[in-house]
């Protein structure tokens, strides 16, 4: 056998397979099942309202980005059709506070504002869980625990009357419930009142012989009855009547008033009094009276334009109207929301202190960094040296030292600490502005931690004023958020310029801040220095 046919022969077997391979791939049957590892869609929004949190007066939601899994896309556009994916119909987010949810927020309309597409909806208070209901009866007690209840404990619980000759409850075995065994006599409360069944005329007046009818009680003769009126024949009867009405009482008292019933024609025959004529009577007047208020059918009328006036409420008044925020108010407030198709725990963005002092002491420490980035620092005064002085001026008491005038105060100020992975260490942010009349207000942004020292290593500082701020925006803190679901925070800032504004998220990591994403069609130029 010549190599090449060996070299063919061993070759057959996988030239067979890759001929298949296509015809295999081009089977119309075949379905590509998703895999599993499909990552979750998360939103990351911002919430922006004035009044009150649970009424506030108007809100907007902003979206910022959408991690689908890779990559953090722009909010703002992902998937819009026309309004983008994260601005959906019916798409709850939750708000978020330092990582505690505290609200929800549910979109019910979206709208352009400057360009921008923002969402409207209704601020939410979270569910409260409820308690779980009380474990299941056994059944193989029959009701027992139903019925019988515990002997120990003071629930009330209703009993069945136990009847004679009924058989016994099911899990009872007791003398009182057992076939052909009596009902107990209950002891009865002497004090307690009791209802008897009226014995009928058969059973008052029985026979000697029944010795098992109940004695009827005596009579009270105080006690009022009512006797019936006999009638007309009853008064003139026959002697057997007279005899049968004594038999059956005594004589009816003359002096008993008694009721009549007025007809017609007695009382006009009879001996009572005739009406009295000045007497006013009420009569219904049998003349109709005419309707005061009638509607005619209008004619038909071929004028469009003609108004018409309609009993009842429009359409148009039943559509909800949601005010809706508009520009950049001083008391705007806003919250971090996010959307998640899939139900995380929560994490929790504070950092607990080892040492109680090392807070007030490291805040201090950017206090004092911030004045002298917005110029509030007053300058040293110059070293001059001192004259010599006399023997006399040396003996004499010095003079007291002057009180060092208190430190400039920050206007805004906002500090917040953060823990933005499990041990990692906190994370110092600081936000104030100077106060100062137009162009001269500055900004200042620091981002912190503490060294081995405990002493402050600033990572990032963003400093500008009001005539620059298309160039170098300022940076308002929002909040920490998890923008990728990997259980690490990141910082959201908001990049306010003069005339527009971003949002941007950064990262801090191994001692230094990466800018991760910034939202908006274009990047607001941003300085920052170290």
């Amino acid at each position: 056998m010549s190599l090449r046919r060996t070299v063919l022969l061993l070759m057959w077997p996988t030239m067979v397979i890759a001929l298949a391979l296509p015809v295999w791939a081009q089977y119309p049957g075949q379905v590509a099942k998703p895999s599993q590892d499909t990552p979750n869609l998360r939103a990351v929004a911002v919430l922006e309202w004035t009044g009150d949190e649970s009424h506030p007066k108007a809100s907007r939601l902003v979206p910022v980005s959408v991690f689908d899994g890779q990559e953090l896309q722009d909010g703002g556009i992902y998937l819009a059709r026309p309004q983008p994916l994260a601005l959906a119909g019916e798409v709850e987010y939750e708000l978020k506070d330092n990582g505690k949810t505290v609200g929800l927020y549910e979109l019910t309309g979206t709208g352009q504002e400057q360009g921008s597409w923002v969402g409207y909806g209704a601020w939410k208070p979270v569910p409260v869980a409820m308690p779980k209901p009380a474990a299941a009866l056994s059944a193989h007690s029959g009701g027992a625990e139903l019925w019988g209840g515990d002997e120990q404990s003071d629930r009330p619980v209703l009993h069945r009357k136990a009847h004679p000759g009924e058989a016994p409850a099911a899990g009872k075995d007791s003398e009182s419930n057992k076939p052909g065994a009596s009902a107990p006599a209950s002891s009865s409360d002497p004090d307690r009142p009791t209802l008897h069944k009226k014995p009928s005329s058969d059973t008052a007046s029985g026979s000697s012989g029944d010795a098992s009818a109940t004695p009827s009680p005596a009579s009270d003769p105080d006690r009022p009855t009512l006797h019936k009126r006999p009638s007309s024949d009853t008064a003139s009867g026959s002697a057997s009547d007279t005899s049968a009405s004594s038999s059956a009482g005594s004589a009816p008292d003359p002096d008993r008033p008694t009721l009549h019933k007025k007809t017609s024609d007695d009382s006009a025959s009879s001996g009572t009094a005739a009406s009295d004529p000045d007497r006013p009577t009420l009569r219904r007047s049998k003349k109709k009276q005419d309707d005061v208020g009638h509607v005619e059918s209008l004619p038909d009328v071929t004028d469009p334009d003609r108004p018409r006036l309609k009993r009842g409420k429009a359409a148009a008044d039943a559509l909800a109207v949601i005010p809706s925020l508009m520009g950049l108010p001083p008391d705007m407030q806003q919250a971090v929301a996010v959307s998640d198709a899939k139900n995380r725990p929560e994490h929790l963005w504070s950092y607990a202190w080892a040492n109680a002092e090392d807070e007030p002491k490291l805040k201090a420490a950017l206090e004092d960094i911030a004045r002298k980035a917005l110029g509030l620092t007053p300058p040293l005064p110059a070293v001059v040296p001192a004259p010599r002085r006399t023997p006399a001026q040396r003996r004499a008491k010095p003079a007291p030292t002057a009180t060092p005038p208190p430190p400039a105060p920050l206007v805004d100020e906002q500090f917040r600490v953060f823990e933005l992975a499990y041990s990692s260490g906190a994370t110092l942010v600081l936000t104030a502005h100077s106060g100062g009349q137009g162009a001269q207000d500055k900004f200042v942004t620091l981002v912190a931690q503490p060294d081995l020292y405990g002493n402050v290593l600033v990572l990032l500082k963003s400093i500008t004023d009001a005539s620059h701020l298309d160039v170098t925006p300022r940076m308002r803190l929002v909040d920490a958020v998890d923008a990728m679901a990997d259980n690490r925070g990141e910082l959201l800032f908001e990049l306010r310029g003069a005339t527009q504004r971003q949002f941007a998220l950064y990262r801090v990591l191994r001692g230094q801040v990466e800018k991760l994403f910034v939202s908006g069609p274009g990047d607001i130029a941003l300085s920052a220095s170290q």
